[in-house]
This record gives C-alpha cells, sequence and structure tokens, in this order.
C-alpha cells in the first residue's frame, strides 16, 4: 500500500476562537504530503500570520502552506471553482459549511476528482444532572464550561438538564457563583471573561437575550446586560425556561448564555430523549451522576448526541492527544481532529501487486481436455456425488 498527497491542494478554513486550530487545519494535510492554501478568519488574521512566520522559521518550505487572508467572495470563491480542489479542511459555522458543501456539488463535474470534506462545525452542548449528582461539581462544570471564553466555544456548555429535587442548590450556588465573576481585558489574570470577538456577535448574542427576557417562557436569573462602549462585553447570563424546546435551548448562539430546564425526578427518560433530540448539534455532552449503574445506562442512552462525551466534567477542554475531537449531525463530519482519523482523510491509497511467477497462457487448469475427461468419469467421483443410473 502506498499512501499518496491527494491530486490537488486542499484548502484549510480556520476560526477566530481558538488560536492553535489554525495551526491544526493547515498543517494536517501538510503532514500528509499536500500543498495547502489557508484563508484564517477575518477577525483573526494577526494571530494567524504569527503562526505562519513560527512554521517558516520552524524549516517549512516556502509554497506548502499559503497564508491567504481576506473576505470570503475574494478567498472562497474561486478556490471553490478551481480544478484543482482536492479537500477542505474546515472549523466554522454550520450555515457556512452547508454552504460549501452545497457549492461544491454544483461544481462537482469542474473537479478533476472528488474534494474529501472535512469539517467541524456547531454545537448546542449539553450538560445533564442525575439526582444523584454532586452539586458543588456541577456548578462549576456549568460556570467554567459555559463562561469561559464567553462562550465562544464550539463546545461550551450552552443548555443544562437539572432534577427538581436539586434545582435549589443549583440554582442558589450558580447565580452566587456568577455574580462572583470578574471581566475586563484578558491581560488582567484576575478576569475570568472577555469581551466578545465583534460588534456581530454581540448584536447577535444580545438578541437572544432579549427574546428570553420578552418571553413568557424564560426568566433571566443572572446576568442579561452589555455594554459596547470599550469593547463588546456581555454578562455572563443565566436564562431559566419552562419549555425544553424553547429556542435559547435548540439554536448556537456562541456567547456567554446558558438555559436551564428543570425537569422532574420521575421523568429522566423522558428528559435523555429530550437531550438527545431537542438540538440537531451533537458535539459535546456531558452528564453528572454518582449512581454508577446510571451513568452506565445514559452513556448508553446518549451514545450519538455527542462526538466528544463527558462524565462529570465539563463539556469542553479536550486533552490534545488524549481526546480526538469532532461531532456529528450537525455537528460536522467527525473526523477527529488529533488522531490518526484525521490524518487519512488527506491522502489517497495505491494498492500495488507485483507479480513474480506471471502465468504464460491465458487457459486455466480446469479447462484442459484430461480435467474435462476426469470431470465425467464417474469412477472419479467422490462416492458421495455419484448418481445411480437405471
Amino acid at each position: 500500500m502506498e499512501y499518496r498527497p491527494l491530486e490537488g491542494f486542499v484548502f484549510a478554513v480556520s476560526p477566530f476562537n481558538f488560536t492553535s486550530i489554525a495551526g491544526n487545519l493547515p498543517t494536517s494535510p501538510a503532514l500528509m504530503g499536500n500543498v495547502v492554501l489557508w484563508k484564517p478568519a477575518s477577525t483573526a488574521v494577526l494571530s494567524g500570520y504569527y503562526i505562519m512566520k513560527l512554521l517558516q522559521a520552524a524549516g517549512l518550505p516556502d509554497g506548502v502552506i499559503n497564508f491567504l487572508p481576506g473576505k470570503a467572495s475574494k478567498v472562497g470563491d474561486p478556490v471553490l471553482a478551481h480544478r484543482d480542489l482536492a479537500g477542505i479542511h474546515f472549523t466554522g459555522s454550520t450555515p457556512v459549511f452547508n454552504s460549501m458543501w452545497k457549492t461544491l456539488g454544483e461544481n462537482m463535474s469542474n473537479y478533476g476528482s472528488y474534494p474529501r470534506i472535512v469539517g467541524e462545525t456547531g454545537g448546542k452542548n449539553f450538560v445533564l444532572a442525575h439526582p444523584s449528582a454532586d452539586v458543588d461539581s456541577l456548578v462549576t462544570a456549568l460556570l467554567r464550561g459555559a463562561f469561559e471564553y464567553q462562550g465562544q466555544k464550539c463546545s461550551a456548555a450552552s443548555r443544562a438538564y437539572i432534577p427538581a429535587s436539586l434545582w435549589p442548590r443549583v440554582r442558589e450556588q450558580l447565580v452566587d457563583q456568577v455574580q462572583q465573576i470578574k471581566k475586563g481585558s484578558p491581560m488582567d489574570f484576575t478576569n475570568f471573561i472577555g469581551a466578545v470577538i465583534d460588534e456581530p456577535s454581540y448584536e447577535r448574542i444580545t438578541g437572544y437575550i432579549e427574546h428570553a427576557k420578552s418571553s413568557s417562557e424564560a426568566e433571566i436569573l443572572v446576568g442579561g446586560k452589555g455594554d459596547k462602549s470599550e469593547g463588546y462585553f456581555i454578562e455572563p447570563t443565566v436564562v431559566l425556561t419552562t419549555d425544553p424546546k424553547f429556542k435559547l435551548m435548540r439554536e448556537e448562539i456562541f456567547g456567554p448564555v446558558l438555559t436551564m430546564f428543570v425537569y422532574d425526578d420521575q421523568e429522566l427518560d423522558r428528559t435523555v430523549e429530550l437531550v438527545d433530540t431537542a438540538s440537531p448539534y451533537a458535539l459535546t455532552g456531558a452528564i453528572f451522576a454518582e449512581d454508577r449503574q446510571v451513568i452506565e445506562n445514559l452513556t448508553k442512552a446518549l451514545r450519538h448526541s455527542a462526538g466528544n462525551f463527558y462524565i462529570n466534567d465539563k463539556p469542553t477542554g479536550a486533552v490534545v492527544g488524549q481526546q480526538p475531537f469532532g461531532g456529528a449531525r450537525a455537528s460536522g463530519t467527525n473526523d477527529k481532529a488529533g488522531s490518526m482519523l484525521n490524518l487519512i482523510r488527506w491522502v489517497s491509497a495505491r494498492a500495488i501487486k507485483e507479480s513474480f511467477v506471471p502465468p504464460k497462457d491465458f487457459r486455466y487448469p480446469h479447462m484442459g481436455d484430461e480435467a474435462t475427461d476426469r470431470a465425467s468419469d464417474p469412477a472419479d467421483q467422490p462416492a458421495d456425488l455419484v448418481l445411480d443410473r437405471p
């Protein structure tokens, strides 16, 4: 077996929210021998530039990875129309990935080969608590999972399902601790959260908060305010809803907003079904329980709900080299960045056979006259194949 680079180039599109991913997306195809065109997010060009300079300083030859910042229409459109496009390595929003996939389908007859498509997209990641859960650990996971990096993680905890028996304690501790969060510049290490990335993100996130404020099915427990006078700062916000299919329980927000639903302790099975079906995404998820049998049952019941599944831990912070990352459904192709599964997507295998004793006649042994004579002689047949004749 020979593992060849793809025939053409790979288009890598990196997001703003994880700087190191901007190094991973173009380099994994390059490691497998491919030429890569790399478009960084327009809101993360400077950090991408420094990563490119680091790669060059480490000895990367010119022309292997090509750094191409710019508008999607200026970079992406001609790339997706090019005959030699051999693959796409993408991390970003589900709508953008869907649009790229649609464009590939429309241009399929123009390509020299079928492009490989690897994408990690959105998430609506859950935390499901069982009545046996440890409340202190649960609250810490909710706070860190939802509000670290301002919730600008595809893996961020965005919806939580809490049993009624634990809800009073969870609510009290969560609200109290959220009120203690300090926000400001990331240059001050005592700050827990900073600003969201830009004004469009600010407007989109605060739009979800305003929707919750105006709904009879939701209540703001803590937070809910924003300030864009100097930076785009949004308070960490906890929303309580009575509708498990409320808009904020289904749609990706990508900001510091956590929506909670309280379920009756006796309706765990129904709640598990809600967890699995309320959102189209399946990226990360977490369960909290001290009962081992419950942990086993929930792990099986939620098998397809998350590509990265956590037990008694927040659904973020996959450890590089130990937890290959990715999800399915509307969360992407689940090709697991950080694992062999991702790398083999960037090669095209060739099977080679060499024969040292090649045949010199087209006839097979069973085609000779002698073989035919033996086949027609009953005496040469096994006893159980000889038929009695009248």
